[in-house]
């Protein structure tokens, strides 16, 4: 059975992940394309093919297990002698504290089978700025960066995905998202559904689309810049099953819908209506 190289991190979100690409830059990573500014909580770990199922469902009960939380990531710091990173100290946003209980307790929630694998070292939150930086080096990076401090906000966990690009370089790839919060539960008593709002369409979602719809139009599509809104994507399960999928864009009054897929042996039971309800209620423009 074919595996995948999968792992599981928090992504620090912009601007604060445009600032720490600049630190990278700053300390002579060239390759910062092989993976975004992140924390991890399951290192690469190989999947199976059939257990990616699994794997996502494993990271919903974990995200409805939590809130949105935050961080303080900083100062820099480093494993050396272990190992010569050049890292941020992730700890507790002093104004809003507790982020580091709801990180560990994210942590034991998606580091089980089939997410599970042996530690080297025990878990200890960062943030990597370069990891292969001389001991002088790095002794000098503490030093330059030793204001550095900057809280984030945390709302949803991702999976990532070691692809192989036509480079021939490997770059780790968000290929799902789930957001924190209780699970979305429409239908009860009846057609009850599962619905996930997120902005990536996870691997079983793909799947679900490939199977019910092998040659899609060229406008399926959400990561394109007609409109320039985020991308927004709902699924429906179904007793753990994807029933549906709608993808667009946020925006305007509730959203550009781009495509809207229902199962063939569920349609008729009400899932694009709760699709497209979820759809435009998540779309809409979020006031600051």
């Amino acid at each position: 059975m074919p595996r995948l190289r999968l792992g599981v991190a928090l992504l620090v979100p912009p601007p604060v992940s445009h600032e720490i690409d600049g630190l990278r830059r700053a300390t002579g990573e060239d390759r910062i394309d092989r993976v975004p500014p992140h924390v991890t909580l399951v290192p690469p770990v190989n999947v199976r093919v059939d257990e990616v199922a699994s794997a996502l469902a494993r990271l919903r009960d974990a995200a409805a297990a939590v809130s949105p939380f935050r961080l303080r990531l900083g100062p820099p710091t480093s494993f050396v002698p272990i190992t010569p990173t050049l890292h941020l100290d992730v700890g507790d946003d002093p104004a809003e504290p507790g982020g580091s209980v709801s990180l560990r307790r994210l942590r034991d929630a998606v580091f089980v089978a089939p997410l599970q694998r042996s530690l080297t070292f025990d878990f200890t939150p960062h943030v990597t700025v370069r990891d292969d930086l001389a001991p002088h080096l790095v002794e000098k990076g503490i030093e330059v960066l030793a204001d550095y401090l900057v809280d984030v906000r945390f709302d949803r966990v991702h999976l990532l995905e070691e692809q192989r690009h036509g480079d021939a370089h490997r770059r780790w790839v968000p290929v799902a998202d789930v957001p924190f919060g209780p699970r979305r539960v429409v239908g009860r008593g009846g057609v009850e559904l599962e619905l996930t709002v997120s902005t990536l369409l996870d691997p079983e979602a793909t799947a679900f689309e490939a199977e019910e719809l092998p040659d899609p139009a060229p406008d399926v599509t959400v990561h394109d810049e007609r409109g320039g809104g985020a991308p927004v994507v709902v699924v429906a399960r179904r007793r753990g099953r994807v029933v549906g999928v709608v993808r667009g864009v946020a925006g305007g009054d509730g959203g550009d819908v781009r495509s809207l897929l229902v199962g063939r042996a569920d349609r008729g039971l009400g899932v694009a209506r709760h699709l497209l309800a979820a759809f435009h209620h998540a779309a809409l423009p979020t006031l600051t």
